[in-house]
């Protein structure tokens, strides 16, 4: 399944990874498609097979804050405020979910599932020296690392802080195990927001969002406690893309590394989609930073069926994804000088074709213009054009023969060549829906 790899009408950023038995769970947000506001009163729970990462399962709300049409009660009775970024760790056959609750020092819920649905045990349970220190803002994205019998929770917003957990309650920080940035706010760490911890062989891996907030990033230490390396920049939502803040981490999926991340749709950083993309850990222990693609878990995409163009991993001079209902999420506001990217499609090896023809289907703007279509980058192999008309349709690009594995990109510009072009430059040219090659 392409990016985003969840059904593309479901919202859940801040996705953190987790493999139980034979099955990988993301535990994420929930973002609301027209909300003004950061995450929902809910959280849900996905899982794939190890040996299907392209069939999601939803197992529903897993845990709630507030009231709806089929939960009648509250989870946590002394709230109804937002859920925000949630992670679940195994202990001792429970699962034990973590999750910021607004203006709340967090919460602590368990389950015999690691699908849920969670039960609310608590708020972390603070010593009383440390109760100054400890106030409710720094529990924002908690992240749980369990090591042997040892257990840590980490988390924070501008400065991030870590304790040790007992592990016979899984919700009191032991008394004189509170620390303050363990990740650096001065460069190169500029730790901002998002603790993840992961432990790979005898190596501590802390990925975490760096300011500005678009980037995921890694540090490195010996010890849970630290100090932490700075190791580089993982994947990086911004990179000719309308970027937004990140949280994601790291997972092992059958010999594979991949990274969990989000990407920003609706013109707005409170809508965000679940994205992967396959990375290396290499012997030293670093982790090349990698490109975001509209692959998912496919190692390529077929030009022979339907492309979707909300996949676009490339979307750049104002353009943007939109859902207008359930069915329909265009690329909108594609203005001249507007670029769309995709990689990778695998074209295969068929020689025998002298050409083929490439239908775009767009929603029309009552504007004309031009989509010109390349390979491999935006001022790649030009592959051929279109003209855009004033009303919606299918536009047909006649194109030569492809063969192999390219990136495919659509350049928007404007057909005016006039005085009166200038005034036409910001205005949408059409939306586009998808596009499929024929043969």
């Amino acid at each position: 399944m392409s990016n985003p790899y969840l059904p593309k009408w479901e919202y859940v950023p801040d996705g953190e990874p987790r493999l139980f038995g034979d099955r990988v769970y993301i535990y994420g947000s929930h973002d609301r498609v027209a909300s003004e506001d950061f995450c929902d009163f809910k959280i849900k729970v996905w899982s794939a097979s190890v040996d299907n990462l392209n069939n999601w399962i939803c197992h529903g709300d897993a845990f709630h804050t507030r009231v709806d049409y089929d939960h009648v009660s509250d989870t946590a009775d002394w709230t109804n405020n937002e859920l925000y970024a949630p992670d679940v760790v195994e202990k001792d056959g429970k699962y034990y979910l973590y999750a910021y609750i607004v203006h709340s020092k967090g919460c602590v819920a368990v389950s015999d599932r690691p699908e849920g649905p969670f039960k609310l045990l608590s708020c972390y349970q603070v010593p009383d020296e440390n109760e100054k220190d400890l106030q409710e803002g720094i529990f924002i994205d908690p992240g749980v690392l369990v090591d042997d019998n040892e257990v840590y929770i980490y988390c924070g917003y501008i400065h991030s802080y870590m304790a040790q957990l007992n592990p016979d309650n899984m919700t009191e920080i032991l008394p004189g195990t509170y620390r303050r940035d363990i990740i650096p706010q001065t460069g190169p760490h500029l730790f901002f927001e998002g603790c993840s911890p992961r432990k790979v062989d005898d190596t501590y891996y802390m990925i975490y969002s760096p300011n500005p907030g678009s980037r995921l990033v890694y540090a490195t230490g010996k010890s849970p406690l630290g100090p932490f390396e700075y190791g580089g920049i993982i994947i990086d939502n911004a990179v000719d893309y309308p970027g937004g803040n990140n949280h994601g981490s790291i997972c092992q999926i059958k010999g594979q590394w991949y990274i969990f991340y989000h990407r920003m749709t609706n013109n707005t950083i409170m809508s965000r989609r679940a994205c992967v993309e396959k990375i290396e850990i290499l012997a030293d222990g670093s982790i090349p930073q990698v490109e975001m693609t509209s692959l998912g878990f496919e190692e390529s995409l077929s030009p022979y069926q339907e492309t979707a163009a909300e996949i676009a991993c490339v979307i750049k001079g104002g353009g943007f994804v939109t859902e207008k209902n359930v069915f329909e999420r265009p690329i909108i506001n594609l203005i001249p000088g507007s670029v769309i990217g995709y990689k990778y499609f695998d074209f295969g090896m068929d020689y025998s074709a002298t050409g083929m023809k490439l239908f775009i289907k767009v929603n029309g703007s009552g504007q004309t213009g031009l989509i010109h279509v390349y390979l491999d980058k935006e001022d790649g192999t030009l592959l051929g054009s279109a003209e855009i008309t004033t009303d919606s349709g299918i536009l047909t690009v006649r194109t030569p023969n492809i063969t192999g594995r390219h990136a495919l990109y659509f350049v928007f510009e404007s057909n005016r060549h006039s005085w009166i072009k200038d005034n036409f430059n910001h205005r949408e040219l059409c939306q586009m829906v998808s596009f499929v090659f024929c043969k």
